[in-house]
C-alpha cells in the first residue's frame, strides 16, 4: 500500500510548488544574516572589545570579550534543542523566521548599546545577554536551513544544493569582513573604536528584518509535510501540517549512534574552520601584529577562495559520494595546519596563503556536512536530531577555539593550539569512516537513518 503524499495536493503549497529563486534566497538570505553577526564580532573583537570591557589592558579586554563569545555557545545547544523541535514539531518554515527574528533583535542590542563609559558593568550585561539570545538563535538556525534545503534539493544535485548553506554563510562573514576592512581603511583607529564598530551590527539588524520577510513568505518541505500527512491522513486539510506529538524523543533515543557521529564529525571540522575562516584576521592582528586593514583584506581575498570552491565540491561529492570529499577535506587540512602555521608571519601575504589553501581544504567538509547530515537521520528527528549534539560539539570545540589559540599565542606557547586543532581534525576522519555513503538517497525513504538505529531495533524491523 502507497504512504500517504501531499505531492499535486492543490490544497497544501510546499517547497516544491514555490520558485526555486525563493527557495534559495529565503535561505540564503537569512543564513547570510546570521553568519555575518556572527562574524562580525570576532573581527571587530579588537576595536570594541574595551567599549564593554574596561581592564586597562587591551589584550585583557579582548580575551574577555572572546569569553563571551564563547557564553553565546553555550546557548547553542538550548537553542538546538528548542528551535530543532520546533523544526520537526511545527515545521521547518517556523522555526527559521525565529531564529533569524532572534539574532535581529541581539544585533541591534549591542550595535545600540551605551559603552562602559556610559553605563559602566551594564554594557558588559548587554553584550552577555545579546550573544545568549543569538546563542539560542544560532543553535537553531543551521540545522534547520540545512534539513529545509536538503528536503527541497532534488536529490541526484542535493551536494550542490546544500553547498549553499556555507556559501550564503561566508557572503554574510565576507560581508562582515569586507565591511571592516573599509571602515579600518578609511577611518582611524581611535574613531574605530569610539563608533566604527556599530555600523555592521545595526546593518544586521536591519537586514535580518528584511530575511524574517523572505522566509515568511515561503512554504514548508515536501517531506516533512508528507511525514506530517503520514501521522495524520487530515494533516492534509491544515494550513500548518505537524508531526505527531510525542514521537520526537522516542525517535531520538532509538538512534543513538547518529548523536554520537554528529559530534565526532563536528568537533574537529569546526575548530580548524573557526580558527581559519573566523578568527584569523583578528589573531594575526592581536598577535601577529599584521596591520589591521591589510590583515582584514587577506582575510577577504581568502574568504572569496572559499566561495569558489564550495560549489565545485558539492558538484564532487554528487558524482563521487560524500566519504571521499569529507575524508580528503578533513584529514587534509588536520595535516596541513602544521605548515600553513608555520608560513604566518607580519605579513598580510603570508595570512592569504595560508587562510587560502586550508580553505581550499575545508570548503569540502562545508559544501557536504549539511547534506551528510540530512541523509543520515529520518524525517521526524532531521532537525533535532542534529542541532542537539551539533550544537553541543560547536560550543565545546568551535566556541573555545578563538580563546585557546589567542590565549596559547600569548604564552608563547602557539604549537600547542595547533597540534590540538590537528588531532580533532584526524578524530573527525576516523568518525566518517564510519557513515554509510548516503549520495543520491531518497529522504523519503524509511530506510534513512537504519544504520544509526539500536541493534535490537533493526533486528526487530528485519
Amino acid at each position: 500500500m502507497s504512504e500517504p503524499s501531499v505531492q499535486g495536493d492543490p490544497r497544501i503549497q510546499t517547497s516544491a510548488t514555490q520558485s526555486r529563486s525563493r527557495t534559495l534566497f529565503g535561505i540564503g538570505s537569512g543564513n547570510a544574516m546570521e553568519w555575518f553577526d556572527w562574524g562580525v564580532y570576532t573581527t571587530f573583537t579588537p576595536f570594541f572589545a574595551s567599549q564593554f570591557f574596561h581592564t586597562g589592558d587591551t589584550v585583557s579586554d579582548v580575551l574577555s570579550t572572546l569569553v563571551v563569545f564563547a557564553v553565546g555557545f553555550i546557548a547553542r545547544p538550548f537553542g538546538g534543542w528548542l528551535f530543532g523541535w520546533i523544526a520537526d514539531r511545527r515545521g521547518r518554515k517556523l522555526s527559521m523566521a525565529l531564529t533569524v527574528a532572534l539574532t535581529s533583535l541581539g544585533s541591534l542590542a549591542i550595535g545600540l548599546s551605551p559603552n562602559y563609559a556610559a553605563i559602566g558593568v551594564g554594557a558588559s550585561i548587554i553584550l552577555v545577554l545579546a550573544r545568549l539570545a543569538q546563542g539560542l538563535a544560532h543553535g537553531g538556525e543551521l540545522p534547520s536551513a540545512q534539513t529545509y534545503i536538503a528536503e527541497a534539493a532534488p536529490k541526484q544535485r542535493r551536494g550542490l544544493w546544500s553547498s549553499l548553506i556555507y556559501f550564503s554563510g561566508t557572503i554574510g562573514q565576507l560581508t562582515g569582513t569586507l565591511l571592516a576592512a573599509v571602515l579600518s581603511t578609511w577611518l582611524s583607529r581611535e574613531a574605530m573604536n569610539a563608533y566604527g564598530w556599530r555600523a555592521p551590527f545595526i546593518l544586521g539588524g536591519v537586514f535580518g528584518l528584511y530575511a524574517l520577510y523572505m522566509r515568511v513568505r515561503m512554504h514548508e518541505t515536501e517531506v516533512f509535510v508528507d511525514e506530517a500527512v503520514r501521522d495524520d491522513p487530515t494533516a492534509a486539510d491544515g494550513a500548518s501540517p505537524q508531526t505527531r506529538k510525542g514521537v520526537i524523543w522516542q525517535t531520538v533515543k532509538e538512534h543513538p549512534k547518529l548523536l554520537f557521529q554528529v559530534v565526532g564529525i563536528t568537533m574537529g571540522g569546526t575548530v580548524l574552520y573557526y580558527a581559519w575562516a573566523i578568527s584569523a584576521p583578528a589573531y594575526a592582528i592581536n598577535v601577529l601584529d599584521v596591520p589591521a586593514a591589510g590583515a582584514l583584506w587577506a582575510g577577504v581575498a581568502a574568504q572569496v577562495v572559499f566561495l569558489v570552491v564550495l560549489p565545485i565540491w558539492g558538484v564532487v561529492s554528487d558524482r563521487i559520494g560524500r566519504k571521499p570529499v569529507l575524508i580528503a577535506s578533513v584529514v587534509g587540512v588536520a595535516v596541513l595546519s602544521y605548515p600553513l602555521n608555520a608560513m604566518l608571519s607580519t605579513s598580510p601575504w603570508s595570512l592569504f596563503f595560508a587562510m587560502s589553501i586550508a580553505l581550499v581544504f575545508l570548503g569540502g567538509s562545508a559544501a557536504v556536512v549539511p547534506a551528510v547530515f540530512a541523509e543520515i537521520f529520518p524525517t521526524r528527528i532531521r532537525a533535532v536530531g542534529l542541532a542537539v549534539p551539533y550544537s553541543i560539539a560547536v560550543a565545546l570545540f568551535g566556541g573555545t577555539a578563538p580563546y585557546l589559540q589567542t590565549y596559547f599565542a600569548d604564552l608563547d606557547m602557539t604549537s600547542t593550539f595547533v597540534w590540538y586543532s590537528v588531532a580533532l581534525g584526524l578524530i573527525s576522519g576516523l568518525v566518517i569512516l564510519t557513515l554509510p555513503e548516503t549520495k543520491g538517497i531518497d529522504l523519503k525513504h524509511r530506510s534513512v537513518g537504519a544504520h544509526g538505529r539500536r541493534k535490537s531495533l533493526r533486528a526487530t524491523a528485519a
